[in-house]
């Protein structure tokens, strides 16, 4: 496969309905500590930091932020990116009709690159999560490498169903009951699933009303990118841990888990 950048995608969209009100952008939430120079100096590290380094650990050095309008704190806060020694980007949300739309405002900016997407909103081991889905990716002849982590709340996930050579069958959103055990958290992909992502919203956009549908969700994308034939591939972390913010219960089982954490 052809060498080519990779960018990081976050969709910062959402409204954080569920535990809101809120007195910033959930992304920017508090969660843990960093320190400055490995001793004192300490400060507070918001959720999304927690991605971006992983990222940058990947060697990911650009990112954007694709917004919904009004969260101009997150640009506020991590301005240029060089609190992360990465390059960052704003971009502004077009159709507030899901993470797929969310995702299509980046086409312009990176049809031609590797796409690493991550939610900035959620907490996630292994630290090399990246580093392996990109290798795996790199190796392969694969669109679209999924990574994987186990998860015993099917009804929240996207679950998918994969062979023992990591080839993935399909993507179940949020089933009430299931036997599959891991949930797709992160992924990569290259310009041959971001040109199909962009005809795919194009094709809804001509024959539906999108505000009479249902948010479309990206696994939906992927799972029919795979009945088009696309190479959807997994990587699983079978100790690998999954933690979004985005509920009270969940918001507080973070703040407890990170908050010796530095």
């Amino acid at each position: 496969m052809t060498k080519c950048q990779v960018i990081g995608l976050l969709p910062a969209g959402g409204k954080a309905t569920r535990i809101s009100p809120l007195p910033l952008s959930k992304e920017l939430y508090p969660i843990g500590f960093r320190s400055l120079d490995g001793k004192s100096h300490i400060r507070p590290k918001v959720v999304s930091h927690y991605l971006l380094e992983k990222m940058h650990l990947a060697g990911i050095e650009q990112a954007y932020f694709i917004l919904k309008p009004g969260k101009w704190d997150i640009p506020g806060y991590f301005g240029d990116g060089s609190i992360l020694s990465m390059h960052l980007g704003y971009l502004i949300v077009g159709l507030p009709f899901g993470v797929p739309f969310t995702l299509d405002q980046a086409y312009p900016f990176v049809k031609n690159a590797i796409v690493a997407l991550g939610f900035p909103d959620i907490l996630f081991q292994p630290n090399n999560a990246y580093v392996k889905v990109l290798e795996r990716l790199e190796a392969s002849n694969a669109d679209v490498v999924l990574g994987l982590f186990p998860t015993n709340q099917p009804q929240k996930a996207g679950m998918v169903d994969f062979d023992d050579s990591g080839k993935v069958r399909s993507i179940v959103e949020k089933p009430q009951v299931s036997n599959l055990r891991y949930m797709w958290g992160i992924a990569v992909w290259t310009p041959n699933f971001s040109e199909f992502l962009h005809n795919y919203l194009q094709e809804i956009q001509r024959n539906n009303d999108l505000s009479s549908l249902p948010e479309l969700p990206v696994g939906d994308v992927i799972q029919a990118a795979i009945a088009q034939g696309m190479n959807v591939e997994a990587e699983a972390f079978p100790q690998g841990t999954y933690l979004d913010i985005g509920t009270p219960d969940d918001l507080v089982r973070a703040v407890q888990q990170f908050s010796q954490i530095v």
